[in-house]
């Protein structure tokens, strides 16, 4: 993880809740007063973002001690706590909140991929990402998948090539698209292309790609084209993607499953901060 990106990120979320200062809590308490506090899960989960929560404090004061009790990817059951803290109570409230935000958040992600991955049983299946991500926060919840147990899609336009839809209507087909490709990128970089129907797969194998993303095809369809491709290259499976598909998809023999919806829709974990 990038700690000036991270930095930059943290100040901002900062400067954003704090503004000129947190009236409440320097209205109630003196520069001085301390407090203890903990952090405690309210459902069962993945943790994920520790050393973002800490860093959090760190930025507002470095007198916050923050100690926890587990790490990253491990598991942690509904009433367990996992963190302490301690240190100017002013500082501990006013960090609390964005502090909790990014934990939430990325907890949520870590702890939806880890049932996805569970989902795929005993099949060799990859649980991806998208770049279906909060902007701004793509570095910190592509981090959440992977210690969810997932893996990375590209992480921007410039990681790989994968040609969509709208790339191939424009292009006039995949064929004409792969072919200006080759023409302008290094041999190095892998090659993808999105398909929705047999015949594309046909136009993707006959161009040697590296991937072929099945998009929002039946599961009949799927079964067709993994055959067809029969090991010529990855096959990827994408569009609408939920936790209830991933075990009959797993089961067709695809390599990967891509799901935004593991950003883009999951659930902020229920974690409470309480001073004691």
């Amino acid at each position: 993880m990038n700690k000036l990106a991270l930095d930059k990120l943290l100040r901002q979320a900062l400067l954003e809740d704090v503004g000129f200062g947190d009236i409440t809590s320097e209205a109630i308490f003196t520069e001085d007063h301390e407090s203890k506090g903990y952090l405690i899960a309210k459902q069962d989960l993945i943790l994920a973002g520790l050393e973002v929560f800490r860093r959090v404090f760190s930025l507002i004061d470095e007198n916050v001690k923050v100690t926890f009790r587990n790490i990253d990817g491990d598991r942690v059951i509904t009433g367990q706590k996992f963190a302490h803290l301690q240190g100017p109570t002013r500082s501990l409230l006013t960090g609390e909140r964005v502090a909790l935000n990014f934990l939430q958040r990325l907890i949520g992600i870590a702890t939806e991929t880890s049932l996805y991955v569970e989902a795929c049983g005993e099949h060799d299946t990859i649980i991806a990402d998208t770049r279906k991500t909060t902007p701004g926060l793509r570095m910190l919840e592509k981090y959440a998948i992977k210690v969810g147990g997932g893996k990375n899609h590209r992480y921007g336009l410039d990681s790989m090539v994968l040609i969509k839809d709208n790339h191939i209507k424009a292009a006039g087909g995949i064929l004409p698209a792969i072919q200006k490709i080759r023409n302008h990128i290094s041999p190095y970089i892998k090659i993808e292309v999105e398909v929705e129907e047999m015949n594309q797969v046909y136009d993707a194998l006959k161009a040697d790609v590296d991937i072929i993303m099945l998009d929002n095809m039946s599961l009949s369809m799927i079964e067709e084209a993994v055959q067809v491709i029969n090991r010529q290259a990855l096959v990827e499976v994408s569009g609408n993607i939920t936790r209830e598909k991933i075990a009959a998809l797993a089961s067709r023999g695809v390599d990967i499953i891509s799901s935004g919806a593991l950003t883009h829709s999951a659930k902020a974990a229920d974690i409470s901060m309480r001073i004691e």
